[in-house]
């Protein structure tokens, strides 16, 4: 059975195949009976529980609240603002009828025809609309001005290729909508909000990522501008893992959100918005596990440590339990998530696979003769090595472990993704290093059909034009025209 659970397809093998079997042997999620859906399980909620907090508490001490808004959007809301519109229209859900009734010929249920709506409701894509036909209500003066309000919810997009936690039909995500009385206060909230999520991304989940802007082909649908965080993934493809939306006045004006400035004139209140969803989860497992399984970082690891006794009679457990209890005590009471699995309904072997196909940061292993020689052996998922160790002091040892753990995957990581970022110069160049993955730093002449041009011939696209990098002017690798920088291409999920 424990050889069973680490079977995996390698990752050099077919990298798409090893993700799909480790969400399943890992136990975070498994497809449901919805098309496109999945079911997130105990586990993998658990993980997803521990970035909610952690970014719900980042949201709140940048002076954000939370609210909650309809799930349904009357369908005459999409339609204010023609680039939403257009940007959602494809993926939209409909609701058009509100009740069933039994078909005696048939012995089912059908839809009664008599009970359509006068007005149909799509099941939110996003809730840009909704929320700003709300915000009419509230806002009148400066004084009500900002808005700062965050939700925690779920989207419906009908998504033509899924993968779980990547690319779902239904999907958990956060979406923050502010109103401002100022252009210049509402950049700098969507600014703001990027930099909330890489600093998440980074010394949370230990991914390291890149900031900057979208091209205008590749922003936000309604946005004036967007600006994003690239990951590298292990196969070298980009995953975006967070955007923040400058909207503008697009949405105050298609809902008509007006408010009496300083000096008395009545204008259009500026907007923003931003989100990042459980396809963090998937950043999360493609940036760090390996052929083993899952590889998790303490902070956002359910369990940080996991403690297997080895006993073969009820009075070793009981010896190993007694000596093991104010240990566990103090690592609580420390804040580490520590689990003691003294269940006998599974061999050590096979609870040692479990946790390693787990992720979990820390093992540690202790039986009778290890109590009587006053050691411990201790296991570190990343490096997969154990040691045995002095089992006084125990706590300091764990606590150190975790933090360099922590340290140790996001360097890792970052080496990876630095070590596939190139300079490229030509467009055959550029073709050819397209093949094999990364991260590929080009000049570009700012046009949408040169952006086109390249994604149609290379299935590469803009990730963005970073914050920082190489501003350097040059010429385009296309066109040869004027090229104010380099911006950052890479196929991607």
């Amino acid at each position: 059975m424990a050889k069973e659970l680490k079977n995996f397809t390698k990752r050099s093998d077919n990298y798409s195949q090893w993700y799909n079997e480790l969400v399943v042997k890992a136990d975070l999620a498994e497809q449901s009976a919805v098309r496109g859906c999945m079911v997130i399980k105990p586990y993998g909620y658990a993980i997803w529980e521990k970035m909610q907090a952690e970014l719900d508490r980042m949201f709140k001490e940048t002076g954000h609240q939370n609210a909650y808004f309809p799930l349904l959007i009357p369908k005459s809301f999409l339609s204010r603002e023609a680039d939403h519109v257009e940007g959602f229209a494809k993926e939209c859900a409909v609701v058009t009828h509100y009740r069933l009734k039994v078909d005696p010929e048939n012995g089912g249920v059908v839809v009664d025809p008599a009970a359509r709506l006068e007005e149909e409701y799509i099941i939110r894509p996003t809730s840009e609309t909704i929320i700003w036909n709300t915000y009419r209500n509230w806002i009148n003066s400066y004084r009500d001005l900002p808005i700062l309000v965050n939700q925690w919810a779920n989207v419906f997009r009908w998504e033509m290729r899924t993968r779980m936690f990547l690319r779902t039909a239904e999907f958990l995500w956060q979406e923050g909508h502010t109103a401002h009385a100022t252009k210049e206060e509402a950049m700098e909230e969507a600014i703001r909000m990027v930099n909330v999520y890489a600093n998440f991304a980074e010394n949370f989940m230990a991914v390291p990522v890149i900031k900057g802007t979208k091209s205008a082909n590749e922003r936000f649908a309604g946005a004036l501008d967007t600006y994003t965080i690239e990951a590298m993934m292990q196969d070298g493809k980009a995953l975006q893992s967070g955007t923040s939306h400058f909207l503008g006045q697009n949405f105050a004006k298609a809902f008509d959100v007006k408010f009496v400035n300083k000096e008395n004139k009545e204008e259009y209140v500026w907007a923003t918005s931003w989100g990042v969803s459980t396809r963090l989860m998937g950043a999360l497992i493609m940036t760090h596990s390996d052929d083993n399984g899952l590889v998790l970082p303490p902070k956002l690891a359910p369990i940080q440590v996991v403690i297997v006794p080895i006993f073969k009679s009820a009075e070793d457990l009981e010896k190993i339990r007694t000596t093991l209890d104010p240990v566990i005590t103090e690592m609580r009471r420390r804040g580490i998530r520590v689990k003691f699995d003294d269940a006998d309904n599974k061999r050590p072997g096979f609870k040692f696979a479990d946790y390693e196909v787990k992720g979990v940061p820390v093992r540690l292993a202790i039986g009778a003769r290890d109590i009587e020689n006053g050691t411990v052996e201790i296991m570190r998922r990343d490096t997969l090595e154990k040691e045995s160790v002095p089992f006084v002091g125990i706590e300091d040892r764990i606590e150190h472990e975790l933090e360099d753990i922590q340290t140790a995957l996001f360097e890792r990581a970052r080496k990876f993704r630095d070590s596939k970022i190139i300079k490229v110069d030509t467009y055959e160049e550029f073709k050819e290093k397209i093949e094999e993955g990364g991260f590929i730093l080009a000049h570009w002449d700012g046009s949408t059909e040169t952006e086109e041009k390249i994604k149609e011939e290379t299935k590469a696209t803009i990730r963005c034009i970073p914050f920082d990098g190489d501003k350097t002017p040059g010429k385009c690798m296309v066109t040869g025209k004027p090229s104010a920088q380099r911006v950052i291409f890479a196929r991607s999920y």
